[in-house]
């Protein structure tokens, strides 16, 4: 792994957190992006060499919807940038960690995106993911 890519923010209302955090960093989000594949609209905010993604759901069964039915708004995952998505699935196979997806998928951001189980990880929603070619 090379550096923490963003953390991910679920919320409910994307109009209104996109102004709250607006006021929080003192900038707009630079980019807000539909994920059809995921049923939700992102939206990204740069601070620094950071970044922070807000997720809102666009669809009842998408896996945010679920998320916010069952927990709060605030941090959803971390995720990292990875040199080759594909070693990094066979290292974690090996290492005996479960994926949520076993294929890397479209992300937002022109990323391709991969996520590790959460039960096998501490609780914590990891992402890998790696600039599309």
């Amino acid at each position: 792994m090379k550096k923490v890519e963003h953390i991910g923010l679920a919320v409910k209302d994307m109009s209104a957190s996109n102004k709250l955090f607006t006021k929080i960093f003192g900038v707009p989000p630079y980019k807000t992006e539909k994920v059809d594949s995921e049923g939700v609209i992102t939206s990204f905010f740069k601070i620094g060499d950071n970044k922070i993604e807000l997720i809102s759901s666009i669809k009842e069964d998408s896996p945010i919807e679920k998320y916010l039915s069952n927990n709060r708004e605030g941090i959803h995952h971390i995720a990292f940038t990875v040199e080759d998505i594909q070693q990094e699935i066979l290292r974690f196979k090996k290492e005996g960690i479960r994926l949520l997806n076993d294929t890397p998928k479209k992300g937002a951001d022109n990323k391709v995106v991969c996520f590790l189980h959460p039960k096998d990880t501490n609780g914590v929603l990891i992402e890998i993911c790696q600039e599309a070619k």
